[in-house]
């Protein structure tokens, strides 16, 4: 897949005709949309041939037809939200150039409970968590449930952007919990409630931008507060000196062990106590005006522009 070192591109032709893939059928299809118009725009800007496409059937149709040299991938979620791994081996399937991370690393960043057994296995930092079956009996759940210890977070398994994530401070809110994950394709995920400050980190190449510390109105930094919401205050760099730096490499350390590439960003808590602990990767980060990406690549000299180039760029493997 991706190789370690960068490919850097000046002159948008390199290119050639690009799709921006966005929309798709996933829960996050709207956030797609309005980051899809966004990367559309700044790289037209730019002077990239690049034209929008709605999700995958549309734009596998297309590239059987020939009309695209590569494609920006900015579907985000699983069933036909293209980052999980389906959309990326079919693009590898007909030798077609994308964004981001393959077919692996894709699929093992979705599922939060696979990425946390591999986390897990190399000594890496993640809240102590319990996977529930589909269906599971209802009796299960609460015994997993005092295993774990309240306060603790239920959400789907293999979903993005706080869909169907609820914070749980006593048992009467468990069933409630578990109802309102359920209604997302997918197994459900419960795992320890860590109580301090959310940090995020970009990953752009082998670049690890400056950390954003986010600091939400309400309870927690819900799909409300990410999209929506005008109150939320964004801290960049998140961090100072050693706790930055240390930060950084966890990130960093996380995205490499699950077979990630090309850019993304990486979830973090950080409890009373100062350490770090690893909750997801997003493999085709948001690029909306509320999208934490963009905002820490402009602190470190990156605008918005120049990072979907850096982005496309990223599309280069080798042998393409």
């Amino acid at each position: 897949m991706a190789t370690k070192s960068e490919t850097r591109i000046s002159n948008p032709a390199e290119f050639g005709r690009v799709a921006v893939v966005m929309g798709g059928s996933s829960a996050e299809r709207e956030v797609s949309l309005d980051s899809g118009r966004n990367v559309l725009a700044a790289l037209r800007a730019r002077g990239v041939d690049a034209h929008s496409i709605d999700g995958i059937p549309a734009l596998l149709d297309a590239l059987r037809a020939g009309h695209f040299a590569r494609v920006f991938n900015i579907l985000h979620g699983q069933h036909g939200g293209g980052e999980d791994g389906v959309l990326q081996g079919a693009l590898e399937s007909l030798n077609v150039p994308y964004t981001g991370s393959g077919v692996l690393g894709s699929a093992l960043s979705m599922d939060k409970t696979r990425s946390k057994r591999v986390w897990q296995s190399l000594g890496l930092p993640t809240p102590k968590f319990v996977a529930l079956p589909r269906g599971g009996d209802a009796a299960a759940v609460h015994v997993a449930a005092r295993e774990i210890g309240f306060p603790l977070i239920v959400k789907p398994a293999c979903e993005g952007s706080s869909v169907g994530v609820t914070r749980v401070f006593e048992e009467a809110q468990l069933d409630s919990a578990v109802e309102l994950a359920a209604k997302y394709p997918g197994d459900l995920l419960m795992e320890t409630l860590i109580e301090g400050d959310e940090l995020t980190v970009g990953i752009l190449g082998r670049e690890v931008l400056p950390s954003i510390h986010i600091v939400p109105k309400g309870a927690f930094y819900d799909y409300n507060a990410k999209y929506v919401a005008e109150d939320t205050q964004y801290l960049c760099p998140g961090l100072q000196g050693d706790a930055e730096n240390e930060l950084r490499a966890l990130a960093l350390a996380a995205f490499d062990a699950l077979g990630c590439a090309g850019w993304g960003r990486v979830d973090v808590m950080r409890d009373r106590q100062g350490r770090n602990w690893l909750l997801e990767v997003n493999t085709a980060p948001g690029m909306t005006s509320h999208s934490l990406v963009p905002k820490a690549a402009r602190t470190a000299g990156i605008d918005y522009g120049a990072l979907c180039w850096r982005v496309l760029e990223t599309s280069f493997r080798e042998g393409t």
